[in-house]
């Protein structure tokens, strides 16, 4: 009778066990990929003693990564063994599932870029609750299932940032956007008939893409309610303009790069991405016909109330 060979703690230690100079580049690896945000935090969190040539900056990631470096290798057999199950679960994910390796890299990039370059939040200022102007006339306006509003949606998501790839659970986000930049660059300013109130509606607008605020406010809204997004319009009193739903803050952290990186690189430029929070803790992007980018700087802080298009 063949005895069952026994294996010791010692021997599975030993056969998982990788040659120093991988497991060496390994924990390097790791360790670059944990100190650059912690890096970022504390930068962000420490006063500046404005050192030359930033000396005191250097000196703090030098810590840094030594510190980490430090407790990686005393962690070493068991970090290796975490690292080795999680990359077989994210190969299975690439294979099979919808979380793989591409999406770990681009929510850890947009996690790095948003720490580095936060987006701008805005206080809501509720001065006085006031009745929405022209709220059923505005309502009935956002004809969002008209097929001019709906057909010119769709060809302005065909029209913009339809090669834009790794972002599938952000494909209405960016259809969205893509509707923003198409009225954005049409937009004509004109106002209405002296001492009358004008309400286009959205299918209206189509024809001439001109009008006053509250007319654009309910083209944007229609068209972004006719591809699937949710959108509002605020009212500040002498003005009206039009948000669109964003998610989560973490969504907003991919909003955030997504705008500034990949699609309104040169109208963000130097400048930040502005939003409301509301009462749910959800985000709300500007995309009012002053602002050149999604969540571009806002007209106004004063709040006197919201409609939204759910």
């Amino acid at each position: 009778m063949i005895k069952p060979k026994s294996i010791s703690i010692k021997d599975l230690k030993a056969k998982l066990q990788i040659k120093e100079p991988w497991a060496s580049i390994i924990i390097f690896v790791l360790n670059v990929l944990i100190a650059i945000p912690l890096f970022i935090i504390i930068h962000q969190n420490i006063k500046d003693p404005e050192w030359p040539f930033h000396l005191d900056r250097i000196l703090i990631f030098i810590v840094l990564v030594t510190v980490i470096q430090l407790l990686l290798r005393l962690l070493k057999t068991v970090l290796i063994i975490c690292i080795f199950v999680y990359l077989m679960a994210l190969l299975y994910g690439s294979v099979f599932g919808n979380y793989g390796f591409n999406a770990v890299f681009e929510d850890y990039r947009s996690m790095v870029y948003t720490m580095a370059d936060d987006a701008n939040p805005q206080d809501i200022i509720i001065s006085k609750l006031l009745p929405f102007p022209n709220k059923s006339k505005i309502i009935d306006a956002v004809d969002y299932s008209n097929p001019k509003v709906r057909n010119f949606a769709l060809m302005a998501t065909t029209k913009y940032f339809r090669d834009v790839k790794g972002y599938k659970k952000q494909r209405l986000m960016i259809q969205c956007f893509a509707v923003f930049k198409e009225i954005r660059n049409r937009w004509n300013y004109v106002n209405d008939p002296k001492g009358h109130e004008y309400i286009a509606f959205a299918s209206e607008s189509t024809q001439h893409f001109s009008g006053d605020c509250d007319d654009h406010a309910i083209l944007m809204a229609a068209c972004v309610r006719a591809v699937g997004g949710t959108p509002r319009i605020i009212h500040t009193g002498g003005h009206l303009y039009p948000e669109m739903l964003v998610g989560t803050k973490a969504d907003l952290e991919t909003a955030n790069y997504l705008i500034k990186e990949i699609l309104f690189v040169e109208e963000s430029r130097g400048k930040e991405v502005h939003y409301h929070i509301d009462e749910r803790g959800q985000v709300w992007l500007n995309l009012d016909y002053t602002a050149k980018y999604p969540g571009g700087p806002f007209m106004s802080e004063e709040i006197l109330g919201a409609l939204t298009f759910n």
